[in-house]
């Protein structure tokens, strides 16, 4: 019978002791004479002031996508012990990401050029023209050291709100991609997401349209009051069709600058230092193997992978507070499953509640419940069949995820 890993296999590393990610940190640890023996991940180190790193020890220092004045300044360092992995040059994005994506940062680029001339769009175009999942070696190792700074930059983003609120207190949210924007599912989905960030908890989605993006939608919100949660899905639901991408990009953009100028009311309590953007929007967590949707950009923080597999285990690895599934086909019911798979076998700690939202679609259209209860009732840790609910009621969902 398989068994869980390790704790300490699937615990994210703490880098602060060995990793540098900002220059204010590279500028005390260069002032102490000695970067031996740490990572320097994605700094610009040829913008002023440019730091003399003849005289700095770097024995087994490991510079990986850094820029540098010169290319004899990175050869001094080789020689000198270092080891150095330089940004690859003609890549649209970095090697080495220090910090998780922004809705900013994705929508680059779209009030010049339209939906085409986005950040998100040319990383996608790019991923396609250099083999999409099968990449060339090259762009293989580009991809796997950007999405290396995404998980390193995710562990970053999650661990003040986790050392706060815990593990439990991060809660998943899936179901189907192709849902409009203004029908019953997708402002059911936006009320969950409101009430969820209102009471503390994280919402994380798989960052695509439908559902996805009206659960960031709510987070997004959390701070107004629910008449104006109800007033941005009617203007959202003006372009109703993923499809149409330009038209559904740029309203979402009127939206944000509508409600980013400031909160209606304020936020329920205080947040945790560093956990602001928890309560604005959530986490997303997308893939550009779906690059052909558009990016979803209410969340608070997005870690864009280009591995999906990663993307999909990360997102059920973190959301141990529960998950919310919304009606959906094949990908929502594969992420059923795969959720289960790690319940079962405790692979991540204890679960909290699976919620499945419209009783009448996974009992009678896909029977998914019938199986996922006496699966759960043969785990080795005991029947956790009890973790399955089924509801209709939006708020009975946040009920069960927050008691």
């Amino acid at each position: 019978m398989p068994t869980p890993p390790p704790a300490d296999v699937i615990e994210p590393h703490d880098p602060s002791v060995d990793e540098i990610q900002t220059r204010a940190e590279f500028d005390r640890r260069f002032a102490a004479g000695t970067l031996a023996g740490l990572t320097v991940q994605g700094l610009r180190l040829d913008l002023d002031p440019v730091p003399d790193l003849r005289g700095v020890e770097v024995a087994g220092t490991l510079f990986v996508g850094c820029r540098f004045a010169g290319r004899e300044v990175g050869a001094d360092l080789v020689r000198r012990g270092a080891n150095v992995v330089p940004p690859f040059s003609g890549l649209p994005y970095p090697t080495q990401p220090a910090h998780l994506y922004s809705a900013d940062d994705l929508a680059a680029g779209f009030a010049d050029a339209g939906f085409a001339g986005m950040y998100d769009t040319r990383v996608y175009a790019h991923f396609r023209a250099h083999g999409g999942a099968l990449p060339d070696v090259r762009e293989a190792l580009g991809q796997r050291l950007h999405d290396h700074g995404v998980d390193n930059a995710l562990a970053d983003a999650t661990r003040a709100w986790l050392a706060v609120h815990g593990p439990q207190s991060v809660v998943g949210v899936m179901g189907g991609h192709a849902v409009r924007r203004g029908s019953v599912a997708y402002r059911m989905a936006a009320v969950l997401g409101w009430e969820l960030a209102r009471a503390d908890r994280l919402v994380v989605t798989g960052g695509g349209p439908g559902v996805m993006e009206a659960a960031n939608l709510g987070a997004f919100l959390a701070a107004w009051p629910a008449e104006e949660l109800t007033a941005a899905i009617d203007l959202l639901a003006t372009a109703p069709d993923f499809t149409d991408h330009d038209r559904y990009t740029g309203v979402a953009l009127r939206v944000r600058e509508r409600y980013s100028a400031g909160p209606g009311l304020p936020t329920p309590r205080p947040a945790a230092a560093g956990t602001e953007w928890a309560r604005s929007g959530g986490l997303a967590i997308p893939t550009w193997l779906y690059g052909h949707e558009p990016a979803n950009l209410f969340a608070g923080r997005i870690a864009k992978y280009f591995s999906n597999a990663i993307r999909e285990d990360t997102i059920l690895r973190l959301a141990r507070g529960g998950i919310v599934f919304a009606p959906g086909r094949a990908g929502t019911v594969q992420e059923v499953f795969q959720a289960a798979t790690k319940t079962y076998y405790g692979t991540d700690g204890a679960s909290g509640a699976y919620v499945f939202l419209d009783r009448e679609y996974w009992t009678t259209e896909l029977r998914v419940e019938s199986l996922l209860r006496p699966l759960l009732a043969a785990s080795p840790f005991g029947d956790l069949s009890t973790t399955v609910h089924l509801t209709d009621d939006v708020h009975e969902a946040v009920r069960l995820l927050t008691e």
